[in-house]
This record gives C-alpha cells, structure tokens and sequence, in this order.
C-alpha cells in the first residue's frame, strides 16, 4: 500500500515571508541610511585631507547603498506566493541578489585598485600626496560604524537564514576591514610613506574581490539543490519514527530551495492497517516534521507496509 501526502505549509507560506520581508526591508534601511552619511563623510574627508585611499573607502561604502537595495528587491521578490509559473515559490530571487551584490563588489574592487596601481607606477602624473588627520578620524568612524552593522545585519542574516541579507552583512565586514587598511595606510603615509596610501587602496582591493567570491559562491551553493546535512536529515528521520503506527523509515531525501528545505521521505507502516489508517500516519508525520522544522517548506510523505515476514 502507499499513501501520498502532499502539503504545503500554509501558515507558514501565509505568515513567514511577511514577517521575513519586514525584518529584512527594516535592515537593509538601516545600512541604506547609515552608508549614505558614512559615504558622504568618507569622500569628504578624502577631498579635504588628500587621501586616495579614504575616496577608495568612500566608493566602498556608496557601493553598499545600491547593494542593499538590491537585497530590498531580492527580498522582495523571494517573499511573493507560489503562482502558476513558479509552484514551488520565489525564494531564489535571493539568490539571484546575492550574486548580483557579488558582482557589484568585483566591480569595485576592481574599479579601487586600478586606481591605486595608476598611483603607484613609476612615471605616473598622479603621485600621492601626504593625507591630513581629518582621514584619519574618519577611518577610525568607518571602523566602529561597519563593523556594527556588520554584527546587526548578520544576527538578523542568521535568524531569517538570508543569504541577500548575509551578504549585505560582509559587504559591511569587508568595508571595515578596508577601513583598516586605509588607517594604516594613512598613518603611514603620514610618517613619510606616501606610498602607503595607495597601497592601503590595493589592500582594500584584495579584501572586497574576497568577499565579492564568497558571496558569490554561496549564492551558487543555494542555486543548486543539495542535501541537508547529515545531522539535519537523521534530525527529520527521528522525528519521523517517533509518532505513533510508524515502524521505521525506509528512505528519505531532502534538498534546499533558496532557503527552504523540501523533504520527500518513505515511511514504514504495518502491512494490514486500512487506506484510512495509512492516511492518518502520514498526516501525523507530516504534522510533526513541520511543527518541529521551521525551514521546511513541503513534504512529500508515502507510506509503504512491512509485511509479516519481514517482521
């Protein structure tokens, strides 16, 4: 006997992204505004006190404006109902803005350390001058900012499981770290080094094409359908085999959606229960697994019997 049971999560579907798509739109407003004024002031204070590294910083962070912008629309769109076209949802639009974000950030590292490198070939018109103090304090503001939305946005990435989100959150980290490096880099070339300016914009090159291809290659991992991990299927099994008139699992699959798990999963029953009696097992299984597993999103359960000679 097998007994199909397939059934979305309608409280789920109904509630979740709501809640999802506010909590994201409020952090990404947040890094919206404070990158804004802290664009602003970095450019400013680049202008005022002839730092190219600080300008670097600055194209850094108004990079991250139009990158969370791209995470409200991604969100957005990962957030709307299953239609006809798309049964099976949207939440790979965030995926989608995850790479796009990861392009965003290639291009500006590349964009900052083309620059530097003008600066720093020999016979180069653009020779770097000796920054003032006024980039210095405001390295020191960018540090202390990004790195506290960096922290912000990835509490709020791992609780909703954003990948956009998480993203966001290292484009933070590594404009802090670039601030670092601009830091050194000023104070260096201010010691007599004004070399080190640009090259304090090359360090900060290498720190954003980084994160540019872990970004990158996250939002592949999710665009492709995997497995859960071992711990997390042999967490669904468990719960599976607990719930009354359930004799076993026979087999079990999942994969991950965006940032949604689909479980299809065989279950072993006995061989003489009724069609109804099947139906209420798997119901109860189904029941379990998405009460006990927030991330799943669909579940396919089919009952199979276990023959007296089996037993």
């Amino acid at each position: 006997m097998r007994e199909l049971i397939r059934r979305k999560n309608s409280t789920q579907t109904a509630v979740r992204p709501n809640r999802f798509e506010a909590i994201a739109v409020r952090v990404s407003m947040v890094s919206i505004i404070g990158n804004t004024i802290l664009s602003l002031l970095k450019l400013l204070a680049g202008l005022l006190a002839h730092s190219g590294a600080m300008v670097s910083d600055a194209v850094h962070s108004a990079s991250d404006v139009f990158s969370s912008i791209i995470v409200i629309l991604g969100v957005k769109l990962s957030a709307r109902a299953s239609d006809r076209e798309h049964p099976y949802g949207h939440e790979r639009f965030e995926c989608v803005a995850a790479q796009v974000l990861a392009v965003i950030l290639l291009m500006t590292g590349l964009f900052i350390g083309h620059a530097a490198l003008e600066q720093i070939r020999p016979g180069s018109p653009r020779q770097p001058a000796v920054p003032g103090r006024l980039a210095l304090l405001a390295a020191v503001i960018s540090i202390v900012t990004k790195e506290a939305m960096y922290w912000y946005t990835r509490f709020y990435a791992r609780k909703l499981d954003s990948s956009a989100l998480m993203a966001d959150a290292w484009h933070h980290r590594s404009d802090a770290l670039s601030s670092v490096g601009a830091l050194l880099g000023i104070a260096g070339a201010r010691m007599g080094y004004p070399v080190l300016d640009p090259v304090a914009s090359l360090v900060i090159c290498v720190f954003i094409l980084k994160a540019a291809c872990d970004v990158f290659r996250d939002a592949v991992r999710k665009m492709v359908d995997h497995a859960c991990g071992e711990e997390t299927e042999q967490a669904i099994i468990r719960c599976a085999a607990q719930q009354p008139g359930v004799l076993g699992v026979k087999q079990i699959h999942t994969r991950i959606f965006g940032s949604r798990i689909y479980v299809d999963m065989e279950i072993l029953a006995g061989g003489k229960i009724s069609l109804e009696e099947g139906y209420a097992v798997a119901q109860q299984v189904h029941t379990a697994i998405e009460a006990g597993f927030p991330k799943v999103k669909h579940i396919l359960v089919s009952v199979g019997p276990v023959l007296e000679e089996r037993r």
